[in-house]
């Protein structure tokens, strides 16, 4: 249990990566973004699909919900994007009581995204076995990793 909340709390590292990836497909014309985006969702899917080996029955409760844990954890990040840019973009004209604002949102997200990573584990319980629940997290950390592997090698070949 502890390493299962250790590996969710490293979820966090998501963050990170999503700020990589949302950059990099930001420097690309509209519609190429959306493609990339898209794309890497696919990936995505199709990587937790065969990590998870659902069957039907699963799929068919399963994606439903991983779906809206996805979409809240977007909505939350979206905000949060939106309020590091301002404050990055004067961090050092912010007085110290604006600083200290800066950084309690950051924990307040934090929490945020705990809190809903609880909700959604208990969802996540009723419509899988917990080993496949388990799987899922890791099949998660695995993909961030083999993205960000990915997108180094394209890097690398420039």
């Amino acid at each position: 249990m502890i390493s299962t909340t250790f590996k969710l709390i490293k979820s966090a590292g998501a963050t990170v990566l999503i700020l990589l990836f949302a950059g990099m497909a930001m420097a690309q014309p509209g519609q190429k973004k959306i493609e990339k985006r898209e794309k890497a969702e696919a990936m995505k899917i199709g990587f937790i699909t065969n990590r998870l080996n659902l069957t039907q029955d699963e799929a068919k409760k399963f994606w439903p919900v991983y779906n809206q844990f996805q979409d809240e954890l977007s909505s939350l990040r979206q905000k949060r994007r939106g309020n590091r840019r301002d404050a990055r973009q004067d961090f050092d004209q912010l007085s110290d009581k604006e600083t200290e604002k800066v950084v309690d949102d950051e924990i307040l997200f934090r929490q945020s995204e705990l809190d809903i990573l609880k909700k959604y584990h208990a969802q996540f319980k009723q419509v899988l076995p917990i080993k496949k629940v388990a799987m899922l997290y890791q099949a998660e950390e695995d993909f961030k990793k083999e993205l960000l592997r990915q997108l180094k090698d394209r890097r690398d070949a420039r």
